[in-house]
């Protein structure tokens, strides 16, 4: 996997990050460490290994078809 790969995904993580845990849980009734905001955190890695894993399949599902098909044995 290349860099390039990686940011759609910083193009999510980033704005989720700061906007979560910089604004919205701090001003609201679960602000500090509970299991609402590990919660939260732990969606957000949840989506990171869900994307990780799709973008790997992608990748190799490109590469088998882009490979010549296999002949027959005779």
């Amino acid at each position: 996997m290349r860099p390039r790969h990686f940011y759609p995904l910083l193009g999510f993580v980033v704005p989720t990050v700061v906007i979560g845990f910089g604004f919205v849980i701090p001003g609201s009734c679960i602000a500090g460490w509970n299991d609402l905001t590990i919660g939260f955190a732990s969606s957000i890695v949840g989506a990171c290994v869900t994307y990780v894993v799709g973008v790997r399949m992608a990748i190799r599902e490109a590469a088998q078809s882009a490979a010549p098909p296999a002949r027959p044995r005779e």
